[in-house]
């Protein structure tokens, strides 16, 4: 019997052939977690990330009563974005790490799109 962190991650190895980023346009992962999430921007062809935040932060941990839920999700998305163009980063390929497109994954997805992200 699998739990579901295995089973996860196995859609995310078979998720990740089909997935690559590059200097370009860099993959970003995302992960959540019960109370908090994060995401990664990840250059595949060097092996590096390129840049990385989560809720756990302390400039970040300071925003949220409590990370692990929709509105956070909302607010640290429009963070994470505000973040990322400052650092360079506009066109990116979404990685949603094996967890569905649905909840806290969506919700971070659309206001990465709102912040000003392309993918």
């Amino acid at each position: 019997m699998k739990s579901k962190e295995e089973s996860r991650s196995k859609r995310h190895s078979r998720l990740k052939k089909k997935m690559f980023g590059t200097t370009q346009k860099p993959r970003l992962v995302v992960h959540r977690s019960l109370k908090n999430i994060s995401g990664q921007i990840i250059d595949d062809a060097s092996g590096k990330v390129l840049f990385s935040l989560s809720t756990n932060d302390k400039s970040v941990k300071k925003l949220f009563a409590s990370a692990g839920n929709v509105k956070s999700s909302v607010a640290f998305g429009e963070l994470f974005a505000k973040a990322a163009k400052e650092k360079g980063f506009s066109k990116i390929v979404f990685d949603r790490a094996g967890y569905l497109y649905h909840g806290r994954v969506k919700s971070f997805a659309d206001s990465l799109r709102k912040g000003g992200m392309e993918f």
